[in-house]
């Protein structure tokens, strides 16, 4: 009857011993089919589209905090393995003044490895010769444009000059940094708001146009390098339409009041375009050292 008793015990344990381990190589089966980690709420915008690739400007602190922490200035696929293909990712920590200096360097790094096999680092420091190129091509540009200028007044559209010891007219000296684009004919420069503020008009903020400052020259739209790429394009549309309005008669005041309006239909747009954007899947291995080469 013990005997017995003990044969029963034994098998029972066994039976326990058997599902205890079964559970657990059913555990572990499960955690290797989980699927990877999404993350939301990456992107911000999808500010364009060049040489088929999309640019999107990301949530560069979201990307650090819950992805790749060494992630700064953009990314491309062939470098990090979470950026989906067809995409360059731009943080929109950067200013407005780095941004087409970063998607060159993007674009040039990740072909340099997706077709010819470079690796990371030397792919990297020849899209740094490329930006130092930009940067000096634009240097240029901008003391010979700034050269050839005539003097303008130091004021706004309705004559207000504030800085009162400024002759009527003045030569404009270390303003423009580069050109960000021409739109409907309009020249958009990037240019330096500290100095703008400190001796031309301390009012200026994050941009402006010909018809609302006297002091900007003709057929011209500045963009002030320290607002983030993020804004940009926004800004650019407000002061498209306030120079569309103040060009068909509308007073300064009320050209302004339109273009906020128009500007905030369009952010609300692309906010909800980037939102439907598909979550970034984080794999094991999140970057790679040698381009794949396989590209023809």
């Amino acid at each position: 009857m013990i005997f017995n008793t003990f044969r029963q015990i034994k098998k029972s344990s066994l039976v326990i011993i058997y599902f205890f381990i079964a559970s657990l190589a059913f555990s572990n089966t499960e955690a290797q089919i989980k699927p990877n980690k999404e993350i939301k709420g990456v992107y911000r915008l999808i500010n364009e589209n060049l040489d088929g690739y999309e640019i999107c400007i990301v949530d560069g602190p979201l990307v650090r905090q819950k992805i790749y922490p060494e992630f700064v200035y953009g990314g491309n696929e062939q470098r990090y393995l979470f950026n989906p293909r067809h995409e360059i990712w731009i943080d929109n920590s950067i200013s407005v003044e780095e941004y087409r200096y970063t998607v060159a360097h993007e674009l040039n790094e990740r072909h340099l490895m997706a077709k010819f096999g470079y690796s990371y680092a030397d792919a990297h420091d020849s899209s740094l010769r490329l930006e130092r190129k930009l940067r000096l091509s634009d240097l240029n540009d901008a003391i010979v444009h700034e050269a050839e200028l005539p003097k303008v007044a130091p004021c706004d559209c309705d004559s207000v000059k504030e800085i009162p010891e400024l002759r009527d007219s003045i030569k404009l000296k270390g303003i423009y940094l580069q050109t960000y684009a021409v739109r409907e004919g309009i020249t958009i420069w990037i240019v330096n708001g500290s100095v703008v503020r400190r001796d031309v008009f301390p009012d200026f903020g994050f941009s402006g146009n010909d018809l609302s400052y006297y002091f900007i020259p003709k057929n011209e739209i500045w963009i002030d390098a320290q607002i983030s790429c993020e804004e940009t394009e926004f800004s650019i549309k407000c002061e498209l339409n306030e120079r569309q309005y103040m060009a068909s008669g509308e007073d300064y005041d009320t050209a302004y009041e339109k273009a906020i309006k128009e500007v905030n239909k369009l952010r609300e747009q692309k906010y909800k375009e980037a939102m439907n954007k598909c979550p970034i899947k984080i794999q094991k291995l999140k970057e790679r050292d040698i381009g794949t080469g396989d590209e023809k």
